[in-house]
């Protein structure tokens, strides 16, 4: 059930206000915003806001800094290098906000019944050799970048709900999990379906099942900050999360709803390609790119159902510390909640 709090009413109406323009001229003269991100389709938001000016009209001057995983975004928004970002939660993260370096502020994807998700993956190697389903996973080589990171979680997960144990193999980003599939250096293998598709269907590994089979209503990826952004600069934030998600409205109406038009899909798939499979030609990235889109969450909506369940398992695999409460990881003031 969605529930809104006095609160979170009055952030949502800080957020919009904010992506109106007002207090434009003081957030103007704070300088540069350095804004997280990953090199997929799922930051769509980020990318759609700051190539349709909906972060400057929010009175934001906004770059974009890449990374290769979730746990590096974290650490440098602890540290002052990223003021925003939006990524998976990981028991880094967790950790980050147990020592009070950072704060969810807002959900980005998620799973959602009827959006072709994410997905399970085999090698061919060990789908030859049986692994033709998440039940016969008890032998596998699951591979993840970190321990305590959402691919550690999710297999888990997909596991638990099997009565099997995998063994989770680390390899740090996501390209040597690709090629460690690939080649059949490990079995398995859960990720979003603009990576996952274009790899089975050129024949590289075998598709074996849905993420959302097991985590219906995952909240994938969220939207967070340092702490002191979040409780010392409000109108700053809520100008993020207002310029935001603007751009994800454009990215699901075009995207995810196709209720924009076909002009509109072609117009926002040029626009995602800009920083997507950039190494490809159009022409050849467009299919992964439509193919690969999910759900972001409207207005940055967090389901807090699922950041739960997520802390839950991290604290029960003393991935973290056992005492951090969801209002230790979550500030929940700026936007709609989902769940509890």
């Amino acid at each position: 059930m969605t529930t809104f709090s006095r609160r979170q009413a009055l952030g949502l109406m800080g957020a919009t206000a904010a992506a109106a323009g007002l207090g434009a001229p003081a957030l103007a003269q704070r300088g540069k915003v350095v804004v997280g991100a990953l090199p997929f389709t799922s930051h769509s938001g980020s990318f759609v806001a700051l190539q349709r000016g909906y972060f400057e009209e929010a009175g934001l001057d906004v770059e974009l800094k890449f990374f290769q995983a979730a746990q590096p975004m974290a650490v440098a928004i602890a540290s002052g290098d990223v003021d925003f970002g939006v990524t998976a939660i990981s028991g880094g993260l967790i950790s980050l906000a147990d020592k009070g370096a950072v704060k969810v502020i807002g959900g980005a994807l998620s799973e959602e019944p009827g959006i072709d998700g994410q997905k399970i993956l085999a090698s061919n190697a060990a789908f030859e050799a049986g692994l033709t389903s998440p039940a016969a996973l008890g032998e596998a080589r699951y591979g993840m970048t970190t321990a305590g990171s959402s691919f550690h979680y999710m297999g888990s997960k997909i596991a638990a709900a099997e009565g099997v144990a995998p063994t989770f193999v680390p390899l740090q980003k996501v390209g040597a999990i690709i090629g460690a599939l690939k080649s059949g250096q490990i079995d398995a293998w859960s990720i979003v379906p603009h990576i996952a598709k274009p790899l089975a269907g050129a024949g590289a590994v075998k598709m074996i099942g849905n993420v959302s089979d097991y985590l219906p209503d995952y909240q994938v990826t969220t939207v967070f900050t340092s702490t002191g952004n979040a409780s010392s600069e409000r109108e700053l934030t809520s100008a993020f999360l207002g310029g935001f998600s603007r751009g994800v409205a454009d990215y699901n109406a075009a995207m995810v709803d196709r209720s924009a038009g076909e002009e509109a899909m072609d117009e926002m798939v040029r626009l995602i390609h800009t920083y997507v499979y950039t190494d490809r030609p159009l022409e050849k990235a467009a299919p992964s790119i439509v193919n690969g889109s999910m759900r972001l969450n409207a207005d940055a909506a967090l389901n807090l159902a699922s950041v739960r369940d997520q802390l839950d398992w991290f604290q029960s695999e003393n991935l973290v510390d056992a005492d951090i409460t969801l209002e230790t990881l979550v500030d929940s003031s700026y936007v709609e909640t989902i769940g509890s």
